[in-house]
């Protein structure tokens, strides 16, 4: 008779063996015509051969591979996975009414974190770099579920939770004075460089990969400012210092003119909307390198639904007041040749509509490839993961997207993609 717990066991190294990578399998994807982002061409009739979770080779068509499975894109034009550098894939989504983040559980806001993710990915959106979330550390849990296999969702870098001041663009505000804020939601709220150095030091200890920062104020935080900037320039440094002794790197929310300097001159490695950079501020991004991801979309989302929804007057104005001053200076920073990545700021728009931003930033000032390549390579190198993600080359895992059509004749085409790789698996 066969013990309990030898049952136990074979029941539990079959489940190892089902959800094991298959490291040892070898498959192939034929691609039609595949778009080579490190180069800035388009080769035609490609076969992609894909090692457990990542491509080892790409060659010529010359029929089809008897060692493999064959995935017939040979109809697609096929781009490596897509990036977006701005979502809030672990935070409820934003609505009309300030309150809403406190209406919602960590748990619940943990399961529509789940959803936002799957939308995401099957958007053609492989990775993301996902920049804060009230409920601190939600993020880190949702990261590591996909991980796992638990959920279905793009490569996640995190953040955990806001390096605010109190009462600043990263908080909860417009709510009653007597209302207590729950503790998880002002885990990065800071009162000076020391405070910025113990609160950094804390969130790598729960696991996040990378910092974000609210320099000046925010469009959607009630009482605050865009031009205001909110984090002293030496709490800045602080926190870039004690990043850079975590091997990481911080980003930084700032629309303000001053408040985006300031973050420039403090060692940021981007700036998030960057709405208000004049040209001393181009300059400088493009003297230190640092990525600018402006969310060009918003406005127009804000505009439609706002209006519709009746959002709050402060949010609506203060947006109205940065749309058209970003997009100018969008094309400026393009024509200064500053790094610009694709950044979304989805969350506040919604998760699966990711692509939508394309159009807007070949209208002002960028090519189709230019556009891809924000979203690709460039957004890659901001996160240091160029070796991994963010082109179809051997080495890197196989996220893949197929689309119908020509994406550097029709940006258009990249807000329906056909079909989505991750890690050579079919997702959608």
């Amino acid at each position: 008779m066969t013990s309990q717990p030898s049952l136990w066991f074979l029941g539990f190294l079959t489940m190892l063996i089902a959800i094991a990578p298959a490291a040892a399998e070898t498959h192939y994807l034929r691609a039609g015509r595949l778009l080579d982002v490190l180069q800035g061409r388009v080769l035609d009739d490609r076969l992609i051969r894909i090692d457990g979770d990542r491509i080892t080779a790409v060659t010529a068509w010359h029929g089809a591979p008897t060692d493999g499975r064959l995935l017939d894109w040979s109809r697609y034009m096929v781009l490596p996975g897509l990036i977006d550098m701005h979502t809030h894939l672990a935070e409820w989504v934003i609505t009309n009414n300030v309150a809403e983040p406190l209406l919602h559980s960590p748990q619940e806001t943990a399961l529509a974190g789940a959803a936002y993710a799957h939308a995401t990915l099957r958007a053609g959106f492989t990775t993301v770099h996902d920049v804060g979330c009230y409920r601190a550390f939600t993020d880190v849990a949702l990261r590591d579920a996909i991980n796992r296999g638990w959920v279905e969702g793009p490569r996640m870098n995190v953040v955990g939770a806001y390096i605010t001041s109190p009462g600043g663009g990263g908080e909860v505000t417009g709510l009653a004075p007597d209302l207590m804020i729950p503790a998880d939601m002002r885990v990065g709220v800071v009162i000076d460089a020391d405070d910025v150095r113990r609160k950094v030091d804390a969130l790598f200890q729960r696991g996040v990969d990378s910092i974000k920062l609210i320099a000046t104020g925010a469009v959607l935080a009630a009482g605050t400012e865009l031009g205001q900037q909110e984090l002293s320039d030496a709490e800045i440094h602080a926190a870039v210092d004690q990043a850079a002794r975590h091997g990481s790197w911080v980003v930084a929310h700032a629309h303000g003119t001053e408040g985006i300097k300031a973050a420039i001159r403090g060692g940021v490695r981007a700036v998030e909307h960057a709405s208000l950079i004049d040209d001393e501020g181009i300059a400088l991004a493009k003297a230190h390198g640092t990525f600018l991801d402006m969310n060009l979309y918003t406005g127009d989302y804000m505009e439609e639904v706002g209006v519709r929804d009746g959002w709050p007057d402060s949010a609506m104005r203060k947006e109205r007041m940065v749309t058209e001053a970003q997009r100018q200076a969008f094309g400026k920073a393009v024509k200064a040749g500053v790094k610009l990545t694709f950044g979304t700021d989805a969350g506040v728009n919604p998760h699966g509509d990711n692509a939508r931003q394309f159009a807007l930033m070949v209208r002002y000032g960028m090519t189709p490839l230019q556009a891809i390549q924000a979203a690709t390579v460039t957004a890659a190198e901001l996160m240091g993961w160029q070796n991994d993600v963010g082109a179809i080359a051997p080495g890197h895992f196989a996220d893949l997207v197929a689309v119908d059509g020509d994406a550097l004749a029709d940006i258009r085409v990249l807000e329906h993609v056909a079909a989505v790789v991750k890690g050579g698996a079919l997702v959608h």
